[in-house]
C-alpha cells in the first residue's frame, strides 16, 4: 500500500504535489482547529452567561430579600406590641373613645411612611366596637372564609406569604401573614402587611432574561415583563413543567425554545414561605454572539485559505513552467539539435540545471566537431570514434544526474511552499497589528474616546468602586479627526494622581463640547490636587524648550504636539488646587478635516 502511495506521488506532477502538500499541512489543520475552537468558544461563551445569570440571580435574591425582611422584622414587632393588642381588645363605648385610640396609636401609619419596602398594613380583629379605618378592620364574612385568614387563626405566630387581594384598592399583592394571640383561643387577630409590588418589579427589571417571583401557589407575584403581572405559571409555555421545580437547573422548552430555568427559593429570616425567584433564558440567544463570531472567524480563514491556494497555484505553475522548459530543450537535445542553448533566469537550483544543461550541449558540439575533423586517418579516426564514443557514453550520465537534481528541487520546492505560506501568514499578521496600531496619521474624536473608554474600563476592573467616571461628547464633535493620543494620557494622568492618597474613590470626567467654530476638551478629576508650587513646576515643565527624557507620552507630549499641530495656543491649561482634584483644558479648531470630508473625496 505505502509503495502504491509513493508511485502515485512520484507519478503526479510538481504543481499537484505542491497543491496536494499545502491542503494537508495547512487546510486539514487550519479546519481541525478551527471546528475544535469553534465548540470552545460556544460552550465558553455557554457557560459564561450561564455564571452571569447565577450571579444576576444571586443578586435579585439579596435585594428582594431586603424587601420582604422588612414585612417580616416589622411583623415580629408589631406581633408582640402590647400597645396594638390593647387597641384590638378594648371595648369601646362611643366612637369618640375609638378615635381617641386610633389617634394614641399611629405607629401602623408611620410604619408605612418609614418603610418604602411596605406598601399597607392592616390589621384584622373580632372586637366589634372597632370602627374600621382600612388600618384596624373587623373582618367581615368573606375575608373570615378566605383560605389564608382561616390559616392565620388556626397557626398562631406562624409567618406565611400569600398573593392576596387587598379589600381597600382590590389589588393583589404579596402579603406577610401571621396571626396574633390577643389573650385567649377565642381573642385572636391577623396581622396583613403587603410588600411594596413596585419595588420588586423595580428590582426584577434591571434583569436582561425574564425573571419572576412566585409564591407557593405558584402566582407570579412580580416579575421583569409587565404582562406577565398577576399571572401565574400556567401561563408559561413550558413543555416540560421545570419551572414548577423549587430549586436547581432545569432545562426545558419554553416559548417553544430551547431554554435554561435557574430557581432559587426566596426566604426570610424567619424560614422558608414557598417563594422562589425563576429566571429563564433562551440558549440560542446566549450563543448567538458565538455564532456570529464563528461565522466571522470561518470566513477568514476560508477566505485566506483560498488566497493561499492561489498563490500556491501561481508559485508552483512558476516552478513547474521553467522545469517544463529544461524538459523540452533536453528532448530536443535527444533528437540531434545540438544548437539549443538555455535562457538561464535565476541562481537558484532550477538555474544551476539550466547552466550544467548549457554546458552538457557545448560538450557535446565539441566532441562533434572533433569526430568531424579526424578524418585523416583511419587509426586516428577510430581513435576519435571511440573516444567519442567513451565520452558520448559518460555524457549519459548527465541526464541521470538531471532527473535527481529535479527530485531534490522537488523537495526544495516543497520545503519553499511551507515558507511562502509562514510568509503571507507574517503579512496577515501585520495588517492585522496595522489595525490595532495607531500610525502617524489622524484619528476620530469618537475613536479617541472609545480608547479613552476602554482605558477607563480596565482601570475601573483594577480599581473596582473606587474609580467612577462619566464621558460627556457633544455628537457633533465626533468625526473630527484630531492627532491620536491626545484625550487618553490626559484621562491617565488623572486615573493615576487623582487616586494617590485618596482612598475613598476618585470620579473622572471627560468633558467635549462643541462651541462656535472651536472645540473643547477637558479632564476633570475629584482626586488630591496639586499646590501651587507643584502646578507651577509642571507649567514650566511644559513650556520647556528641552526634550523630556524618555519617549513615553505625557502631558509634555500632548502638550507640544497640540501647538505644533494647531498653534500655540492650543497648548494644554491645567488648574488645580490641594483636596478640590484637578481640571485640564485644551481647545483646538473645528476648522479641520473629519471623516465626512474624507469619505466624500474618497
Amino acid at each position: 500500500m505505502l509503495s502504491f502511495f509513493i508511485q502515485v506521488l512520484n507519478n503526479m506532477k510538481i504543481r499537484n504535489k505542491l497543491i496536494l502538500s499545502f491542503v494537508v499541512v495547512v487546510f486539514v489543520p487550519v479546519a481541525i482547529v478551527g471546528i475544535f475552537l469553534t465548540g470552545e468558544l460556544r460552550k465558553f461563551a455557554f457557560n459564561n452567561a450561564l455564571e452571569q445569570a447565577y450571579q444576576n440571580l444571586d443578586r435579585v435574591k439579596k435585594r428582594s430579600s431586603e424587601v420582604i425582611n422588612v414585612a417580616d422584622d416589622l411583623s415580629y414587632r408589631l406581633s408582640y406590641d402590647q400597645r396594638l393588642k390593647n387597641v384590638a381588645n378594648h371595648q369601646y363605648e362611643s366612637v369618640y373613645d375609638v378615635f381617641l385610640a386610633y389617634r394614641d396609636y399611629p405607629d401602623l401609619q408611620q410604619a408605612i411612611r418609614m418603610y418604602k419596602e411596605i406598601s399597607n398594613i392592616r390589621f384584622y380583629s373580632d372586637n366589634s366596637t372597632l370602627i374600621n379605618n382600612w388600618e384596624f378592620i373587623y373582618p367581615e364574612q368573606d375575608i373570615r372564609q378566605a383560605e389564608w385568614y382561616t390559616r392565620a387563626e388556626q397557626k398562631i405566630g406562624l409567618v406565611h406569604w400569600d398573593y392576596i387581594q387587598d379589600e381597600r384598592d382590590h389589588k393583589f399583592y404579596l402579603s406577610l401573614i401571621k396571626g396574633v394571640d390577643l389573650g385567649s383561643k377565642d381573642n385572636r387577630g391577623v396581622l396583613v402587611i403587603n410588600v411594596n409590588s413596585n419595588m420588586l418589579n423595580t428590582i426584577l427589571s434591571q434583569e436582561n432574561f425574564d425573571t419572576l417571583i412566585v409564591d407557593s401557589k405558584n402566582n407570579i407575584v412580580a416579575a421583569n415583563r409587565p404582562e406577565l403581572y398577576g399571572r401565574t405559571l400556567a401561563d408559561i409555555n413550558d413543555h416540560s413543567g421545570a419551572v414548577y421545580q423549587q430549586k436547581g437547573t432545569h432545562e426545558s422548552v419554553i416559548n417553544e425554545e430551547a431554554s435554561k430555568v435557574l430557581i432559587e427559593p426566596l426566604n426570610t429570616e424567619s424560614g422558608v414561605n414557598g417563594l422562589r425567584i425563576i429566571s429563564i433564558f433562551s440558549i440560542d440567544s446566549i450563543v448567538a454572539g458565538a455564532n456570529r463570531i464563528s461565522q466571522l472567524a470561518m470566513t477568514v480563514i476560508i477566505i485566506s485559505l483560498l488566497l493561499a491556494v492561489l498563490l500556491i497555484y501561481s508559485f508552483s505553475s512558476l516552478i513547474s513552467n521553467r522545469l517544463l522548459r529544461l524538459s523540452k530543450h533536453i528532448t530536443k537535445v535527444g533528437t540531434g539539435n545540438l544548437g539549443v542553448v538555455m535562457v538561464i533566469d535565476g541562481k537558484d537550483e532550477i538555474g544551476q540545471l539550466s547552466r550544467q544543461f548549457n554546458s552538457m550541449v557545448g560538450n557535446i558540439n565539441e566532441l562533434m566537431n572533433e569526430v568531424q575533423d579526424s578524418n585523416q586517418q583511419k587509426r586516428r579516426m577510430e581513435q576519435k570514434q571511440n573516444e567519442i564514443k567513451f565520452k558520448m557514453m559518460a555524457s549519459q550520465i548527465n541526464p541521470h544526474f538531471l532527473f535527481n537534481a529535479l527530485e531534490a528541487i522537488r523537495m526544495e520546492a516543497h520545503l519553499k511552499g511551507e515558507t511562502e505560506i509562514a510568509r503571507i501568514v507574517r503579512l496577515l499578521g501585520k495588517m492585522m497589528r496595522s489595525n490595532l496600531e495607531v500610525g502617524n496619521g489622524k484619528t476620530t474624536i469618537q475613536d479617541e474616546i472609545e480608547m479613552v473608554q476602554c482605558y477607563l474600563d480596565i482601570q475601573k476592573f483594577r480599581y473596582e468602586d473606587r474609580l467612577k467616571y462619566e464621558l460627556v461628547v457633544d455628537p457633533a464633535a465626533n468625526r473630527v479627526r484630531i492627532p491620536p493620543l491626545i484625550i487618553q494620557p490626559l484621562v491617565e494622568n488623572a486615573v493615576i494622581h487623582g487616586m494617590d492618597h485618596k482612598e475613598e474613590g476618585t470620579c473622572i470626567r471627560v468633558l467635549v463640547s462643541v462651541s462656535e467654530d472651536r472645540i473643547h476638551v477637558s479632564t476633570v478629576d475629584n482626586g488630591a490636587g496639586i499646590s501651587a508650587e507643584r502646578l507651577e513646576l509642571i507649567d514650566g515643565f511644559l513650556n520647556d524648550s528641552d526634550e523630556a527624557d524618555g519617549g513615553r507620552i505625557g502631558l509634555r507630549n500632548v502638550h507640544v504636539r497640540l501647538q505644533l499641530t494647531y498653534g500655540p495656543e492650543a497648548g494644554l491649561t491645567i488648574y488645580s488646587e490641594p483636596g478640590l482634584g484637578t481640571r485640564i483644558d485644551f481647545s483646538i479648531p473645528t476648522g479641520g478635516e473629519n471623516d465626512d470630508e474624507r469619505a466624500d473625496r474618497g
